[in-house]
């Protein structure tokens, strides 16, 4: 059996605990990775992993914390400035690093007038 195909299986077992045998081999096809339902099983069972878990459904907690590499949160923050007007600012935090970064300011948030990172659009 192939190394990469085997650190795959685990690497997705890993990520995503409520997925059974049968989940990871479905979404190996999905990627174009033809191997058999048997293999898949085998290699959870030859790892201490129940190939056909009774697990309950990931917390949110879990969710973040498997996916915090792919995922970016945005929104806006209100402030008032000191001489009384509205401020909107635009900021994005990754997950992973839990970095903030703000990426512009605006007196009036729409749809086509929301700040605008420099360089883009």
């Amino acid at each position: 059996m192939v190394g990469s195909i085997r650190a795959l299986v685990l690497r997705l077992v890993r990520e995503n605990p409520s997925w059974g045998y049968r989940r990871v081999h479905g979404e190996l096809a999905t990627l174009g990775i033809t191997v058999a339902l048997s293999t898949v099983w085998e290699i959870l069972k030859r790892d201490g992993i129940d190939p056909a878990p009774e697990r309950t459904s990931t917390t949110w907690a879990d969710f973040l914390r498997s996916q915090a590499e792919a995922l970016l949160a945005c929104d806006f923050i209100e402030t008032v400035t000191l001489d009384g007007r509205r401020q909107y600012i635009l900021a994005v935090i990754d997950h992973a690093t839990r970095r903030v970064r703000v990426l512009g300011t605006t007196a009036h948030p729409t749809a086509t007038g929301s700040p605008r990172p420099s360089g883009t659009w």
